[in-house]
């Protein structure tokens, strides 16, 4: 039987708190881009009047989530590198214009 070994295993390499905390964080916070993408998507194709207020519930509780994780980040010193992330946010989509509450 053969055993496969990664090389972090022979390292002894100890991560941060701060750095996982960090990593959960940005991870964190690709997912929410990736909601608020669908999210957007699914108003954009929807014509029912119930599934359009359902989208835009969605994409408020996203975009909730999403101020909130950056409150984290800024917490965290790390805004700068997180500011791309906002530039998406401020795309003009059909939901930006009925959304109440926007970042940008």
């Amino acid at each position: 039987m053969k055993t496969y070994f990664s090389l972090s295993s022979h390292i002894n390499r100890t991560v941060s708190e701060k750095e996982l905390e960090r990593n959960a964080l940005l991870s964190d916070l690709e997912k929410t881009k990736k909601a608020l993408e669908i999210a957007y998507a699914g108003f954009d194709n929807v014509t029912e009047p119930d599934l359009i207020d359902c989208y835009i519930y969605e994409v408020n509780s996203v975009l909730k989530r999403y101020k909130f994780l950056m409150e984290q980040a800024a917490r965290l010193y790390m805004l700068p590198e997180e500011n791309k992330h906002i530039s998406h946010l401020c795309e003009k989509t059909p939901a930006a214009a009925l959304v109440s509450q926007t970042l940008c």
